[in-house]
């Protein structure tokens, strides 16, 4: 975790937790000295700051490779440990490097459903393949989150529940009878589902800690 990570994790990180209700709930569920991706929901660009916040890992994200345009946010960006990507188009540096990150040790955080998708039901959107191509490329785990708000859209002062679930090793990510498209297609169905799954708790699971 570099210093500056730290710095803003420390002096920010429980100020985020607080705008935002969080409840963090199976603290005990995230996994230690362990490199893994993060597979979350989507549900506002603040996402970022509470998986960040929540999180005893630094978790490294893809972001768009106009904030890297801007001389301050380009400079934060970097600090923060992000990686620039072509979003309108296939970007294989991208990909490459996620993997690098991950085979060094860093952990990720990859959003399957690609962009914003406040209000709606996470079942009912569509979700993008590329953190199974990772997950099976880095031969690293998946941690699954979800942030659960009253009407899937992240605000301030409105309580949010930050929800970790189970770690799913990286021998449960092989299905060794698929190749290609459709393993990490597979992968990424498991992973997502997942949170899926969190989302629709009738009865949340016992908490495991909360933000301060």
């Amino acid at each position: 975790m570099n210093k500056f990570y730290t710095r803003m994790k420390n002096w920010l990180g429980g100020l985020a937790l607080k705008l935002f209700r969080v409840k963090i709930i199976n603290k005990e569920k995230e996994p230690q000295g362990v490199p893994f991706i993060v597979c979350c929901n989507h549900t506002s660009a603040l996402d970022v700051a509470v998986i960040s916040s929540a999180l005893n890992a630094q978790v490294r994200y893809l972001s768009k490779k106009e904030v890297f345009r801007v001389p301050l946010l380009a400079q934060f960006a970097k600090a923060m440990g992000a990686i620039p990507v072509d979003r309108g188009g296939n970007d294989v540096s991208a990909v490459k490097k996620s993997i690098e990150i991950l085979k060094g040790g860093e952990c990720m955080g990859i959003f399957p459903q690609g962009t914003r998708q406040k209000k709606k039901d996470p079942r009912t959107t569509p979700t993008k393949n590329g953190i199974g191509m990772i997950a099976s490329r880095s031969g690293v785990g998946i941690l699954p989150v979800c942030i659960k708000t009253k009407k899937n859209k992240l605000s301030f002062f409105k309580k949010t529940e930050f929800i970790i679930g189970d770690y799913i090793p990286p021998e449960a990510l092989e299905f060794s009878d698929l190749g290609g498209k459709e393993r990490y297609d597979a992968i990424t169905s498991l992973a997502f589902g997942k949170v899926c799954d969190m989302f629709h708790y009738k009865e949340l699971p016992p908490a495991g800690g909360e933000g301060k």
